[in-house]
This record gives structure tokens, C-alpha cells and sequence, in this order.
């Protein structure tokens, strides 16, 4: 494993969950592992949901991250799909909460706009850029593991920020 810190990016989802495991850092980012959680279609949601919940929590006990970064619901879904997704997103929530994982969450338009520069980009280009970034690994499978990775390269971003924010804050008291 890489040394340094490791963020965990999700895409979640009721029925496939894409998930990125980063290192490095914003400007020199590393994959470390990505992958998709497939649920079975038309099995009972709770038992989709416990699957999910045990998929999550075998992942943050295999790699120890850091932080983790999740995808936030967008609009525009139908109301039974966001249903599904907030129980799926609650139990990712829940299972990352539960290993003491600090947990950030990033709408789909700053998730964009940090990897491309455009908060209204396309699949395609978040993809492609993804790609560019940590390497064609990225590229295999469906859009769910390069947007789970998408969210964990702007993880990486935001804690950067946070951290420099933090330091400047630390040498420049306010009285």
C-alpha cells in the first residue's frame, strides 16, 4: 500500500456501487484499487442493502482509509430511485460511520468540476479525465468506478484545501 494518506471515493447506487480507493496526492494522485459492488436485481431491497452494508465495511477493514469522499443524491431522479439510493447511501453512511472512517460528501457538480473544470461536464469527460489522472484502470467496467474515483480525486482535493486552509490559519492566529 501507498504511504500517506488514502482516501476512499464513492458513487453509490441501489444496484451497483463504484468505489476508488487514492493515494498521493491532488497533483500526483495513485490508484490504489477500485472496483463495483453489483446487488442483484430484484432481491429484496433489505437484502440488497445488508450485502451492501458488508461489502463497505470489508473494504474499509481490507484498506484502512483515511477519509472517505461520497457522492451526494443530484435532482432529477424519480422518486422511487431516490428512495433506493438514500437507504443505499444511509448504509454507506452507516458502515463507514461505524469504522470510524471520516466521511466528506460532494455533490455531483463539485465532483465535476474539480476533475474536469466544468461543473456541467458529461460521463465522457469525467471518464476521460479520470483516466488521464490515475491511468486506464479507470476506464475498465461502468461509468459507477470512474465516478467513484472522480469523487475520490476531489476528496483529494478538498482535503488538501482543508489542510493548507487549516496551516495558514495555525501560523496566522486572529486576535
Amino acid at each position: 500500500m501507498i504511504a500517506g494518506s488514502t482516501v476512499l471515493g464513492i458513487d453509490p447506487g441501489s444496484l451497483i456501487t463504484g468505489w476508488g480507493l487514492l493515494g498521493g496526492s491532488p497533483s500526483r494522485p495513485e490508484l490504489i484499487d477500485c472496483g463495483v459492488i453489483r446487488l442483484e436485481r430484484g432481491q429484496d431491497l433489505a437484502l440488497r442493502l445488508g450485502q451492501l452494508q458488508a461489502e463497505i465495511s470489508t473494504l474499509v477493514r481490507r484498506y484502512r482509509p483515511d477519509s472517505a469522499g461520497v457522492e451526494a443524491p443530484f435532482q432529477g431522479a424519480g422518486a422511487r430511485s431516490a428512495l433506493q439510493l438514500a437507504h443505499a447511501r444511509g448504509v454507506i453512511l452507516a458502515a463507514l460511520a461505524v469504522e470510524s472512517v471520516p466521511v466528506s460528501e460532494y455533490t455531483p457538480a463539485m465532483v465535476k468540476k474539480s476533475v474536469t473544470g466544468n461543473g456541467r461536464a458529461d460521463k465522457h469527460q469525467v471518464r476521460t479525465m479520470v483516466v488521464q489522472l490515475v491511468g486506464r484502470e479507470a476506464a475498465r467496467g461502468t461509468h459507477d468506478l470512474s465516478d467513484a474515483l472522480a469523487v475520490g480525486l476531489c476528496h483529494l482535493v478538498a482535503n488538501r484545501s482543508s489542510r493548507l486552509i487549516a496551516q495558514a490559519r495555525q501560523a496566522n492566529p486572529t486576535p
